[in-house]
């Protein structure tokens, strides 16, 4: 108890000494006995305010430095024939920051509203160094004069429009980062008046009066440039509006001339403290300039004594002592002293540790009570956010195969991954990261952790979780269970040993050759797969994402359809699905769900196309035909069938493995499979027992019928082909691409 009596006491103390320090007085700015300040506005010396209790007590320079302070706590300085609203005044730069009316084109020859303020008669000048000119709308031509009575041009830009792609009203005209719909200039210095003059080729202007006018965003203003690149590079310049754009910050900067005598170096001599002195200006006028010296703050203007001395100490950024070292004030500067290190300080500190050990010691066990408060509850939040409570709905039903799906809690899939360790993952995707695990009974499964659900889509991610459960083939990736509890839901499937099919297609493995038999299994298998998905499962699955390396290879070799993160079912009598946003692959992508996006069962079998061009070239299905030209596999698969070169594009593992006949079938059978119109194409149960008439004409079982197909190469052609160049045919190994500027051609260039 005495402890915490002498550590209160210290406490104490502590923020007496703090609150004396935040209380000191502020250095004085404003003339004795008048008001600094406005509302938020500081008001220093030559700048006055002018109320009903100082008015005549000469808080200013004089009228011209006259600040009017209304009852609503507005700073109002009066030019010559207008008010502006002050929004701070700088002693050191200065200058003065006012609001400024944004100048509009309207109806009529070239009339343009709300002109700058005119100077003259005044001590201020429109500042060049912190102002930009800027011109904002389309085909805007802004052009600034000496004044309306005198038309010596001073400068101007002209803003032009972008293309219909991106010129829309909605633009901002403060993200004005490029010379489309915009453009900004600076204008010579040391102007008292301007006069903008706004010139359009895009219709006659509005009228003005009318705040509802469309025509009111063709505009100029001259505004302050830090103010406006710092909006410019803020998130809240997409949000502003024309109607917020009726003023902007405008900065003046402001001098004292040689008509006031009383300034001069023998009435501010240069101290300690300050520096005074004459410069000349432009046209040869001289100003008088004051400043605090280094060490010290105020307003030299009052004199010498207002430059009072800054406590660095009291501010870790405005001194450089170490942590063991104590700062010392002096006056305009400051020292730094090694502390002795005497008993009592130790003392302090043991006492000080002893009290933080125990207050962290609480603070320990409390937080430990509230973490598991805190993820119990988080956990039961993702939980019925992910649709738990729908999944126990869908369990209690019987719509869900209990055996087959188990809900799994996080821990567990920690501990299987090591905690989601880098060295476990297995591959990344759209949809999300897959990590190598082992349950608890040594099981290995692959733990795929999903991107983040929209919140919209959780009746439909317990949908595929139930669709799922329900999807019993020997050649599609089992769903083994998911866990909901997490951030990003994580789904549970059976690990496949050895890896994807493009990696072998890509490649070669001399203890596993992808012969051509070994080709034409996978593609009977996976045609299966999908084909039961489109047509046998108790509604229609459509994959999405059909291509080689979402089709595994298990222990013995055998094809596993994977990745159903963007899957979706189909109401029974229905063809196809309209998505809210195109996904896939570029390269499998059917051209024509990226038109409509209106997803078909088609559109896988577009995708298996590709995936069976793979087979017979070897090739990525983008890659490079010259180190300039990206090309789409299906669109030179399509161009050799279509001037009969196939032989030369096949992979030397076909050619050496396959007869001619079975080959021509398989590209007759690509061919018609990545047709441009979808109804075209085969179905996949077409596609599935066209394969398996082929691999039973192989054996001599029979002959597969209907590969003269109308579109088809006719197979006398392809084998006049292969005659000619078979032997010398190689497969060209080339590295493919995926950037996203070649999206158009790769889709839109294989037209039929």
């Amino acid at each position: 108890m005495q402890l915490l009596s002498h550590m209160s006491i210290m406490l104490l103390l502590y923020l007496s000494i703090t609150v004396l320090v935040s209380g000191a007085n502020p250095p004085q700015i404003a003339s004795p006995n008048c008001p600094d300040r406005c509302g938020n506005v500081r008001i220093p010396y030559p700048f006055g305010v002018e109320s009903s209790t100082s008015k005549g007590a000469g808080c200013s320079l004089d009228l011209g430095f006259v600040i009017n302070c209304y009852p609503n706590e507005t700073a109002v300085l009066r030019l010559e024939e207008q008010e502006v609203q002050v929004l701070d005044i700088s002693i050191e730069d200065r200058t003065i920051r006012v609001n400024n009316f944004v100048a509009k084109y309207c109806q009529g020859d070239g009339y343009t509203s709300h002109q700058p303020p005119k100077l003259s008669g005044t001590p201020f000048t429109y500042s060049q160094r912190h102002n930009t000119f800027v011109s904002a709308s389309c085909d805007l031509l802004a052009v600034v004069y000496e004044s309306d009575d005198n038309p010596v041009i001073l400068g101007g830009c002209s803003s032009v429009c972008g293309d219909e792609t991106t010129h829309t009203n909605s633009t901002s005209y403060l993200e004005c980062k490029t010379s489309t719909n915009c453009c900004q200039t600076n204008l010579p210095p040391n102007r008292k008046s301007l006069f903008f003059h706004l010139l359009t080729t895009a219709g006659e202007g509005a009228n003005c009066s009318t705040i509802s006018s469309s025509q009111q965003n063709k505009h100029a203003y001259l505004v302050d440039q830090i103010w406006f690149q710092n909006l410019s590079n803020s998130s809240a310049a997409g949000r502003v509006g024309e109607k917020d754009l009726e003023e902007v910050p405008l900065v003046l900067e402001w001098a004292i001339n040689d008509s006031f005598t009383q300034f001069n170096e023998s009435n501010y001599p240069s101290t300690d403290s300050s520096s005074c002195q004459k410069v000349l200006a432009y046209k040869l006028q001289s100003t008088f300039i004051c400043s605090c010296s280094a060490g010290y703050e105020g307003n030299p203007y009052l004199g010498s004594q207002f430059c009072s001395d800054i406590d660095e100490c009291t501010d870790r950024a405005k001194n450089h002592c170490s942590a063991g070292e104590k700062c010392v004030n002096l006056e305009g500067s400051y020292r730094c002293k090694k502390e002795s290190k005497a008993k009592i300080y130790v003392l302090v500190g043991l006492a000080a540790c002893l009290g933080t050990v125990l207050l962290l010691l609480v603070g320990f066990l409390g937080y430990r009570k509230w973490k598991k408060w805190s993820d119990s509850k988080l956990k039961r939040k993702n939980y019925e956010r992910h649709g738990g409570l729908l999944l126990e709905q869908q369990l209690l039903s019987g719509n869900v195969n209990v055996e087959r799906i188990k809900v799994f809690e996080s821990k567990e899939l920690e501990k299987s991954t090591n905690n989601y360790s880098r060295d476990r993952i297995l591959g990344k995707g759209g949809q999300g990261t897959v990590y190598k695990g082992m349950l608890a009974d040594g099981r290995i499964v692959a733990v795929k952790r999903s991107n983040i659900v929209d919140e919209g889509e959780v009746g439909q991610f317990i949908n595929e979780i139930v669709i799922l459960s329900q999807v019993s083939h020997r050649n599609v990736v089992k769903l083994l269970g998911c866990c909901l509890e997490t951030k990003v839901p994580l789904l549970v499937y059976e690990f496949i040993l050895n890896g994807t099919l493009s990696h072998y297609i890509q490649h070669h493995n001399e203890e596993f050759p992808l012969t051509w038999e070994v080709r034409l299994r996978v593609a009977i298998e996976v045609a299966g797969a999908i084909s039961y998905l489109h047509s046998s499962a108790s509604s229609p699955i459509y994959h999405r994402d059909i291509k080689s390396s979402n089709i595994l290879l298990d222990g013995k070799f055998r094809a596993k359809v994977a990745d159903f993160g963007t899957s979706r079912s189909v109401a029974i009598g229905k063809t196809h699905r309209t998505m809210t946003k195109v996904q896939g692959t570029f390269g499998y992508l059917d051209p024509e769900y990226f038109q409509s996006s209106q997803f078909t069962d088609k559109s896988d079998v577009y995708s298996f196309g590709v995936v069976l061009a793979e087979l017979l070239t070897g090739r990525k299905p983008i890659f490079q035909r010259t180190p300039q030209e990206p090309t789409s596999l299906a669109t030179y698969f399509l161009e050799s069938m279509d001037q009969t070169n196939l032989s030369d594009i096949l992979d030397d593992q076909v050619v050496n493995d396959g007869s001619k006949e079975e080959i021509v079938a398989v590209a007759n059978l690509a061919k018609r499979c990545l047709n441009l119109n979808g109804r075209r194409r085969p179905t996949m149960k077409e596609v599935a027992v066209e394969l398996e008439g082929i691999q039973l004409s192989v054996k001599g079982l029979g002959r597969v019928h209907g590969l003269s197909e109308v579109g088809s190469v006719p197979t006398d052609e392809i084998t006049e082909a292969w005659d000619v160049d078979f032997e010398s045919t190689r497969s060209c190994e080339v590295k493919g691409t995926s950037t996203s500027s070649y999206v158009q051609p790769l889709l839109f260039s294989n037209t039929m």
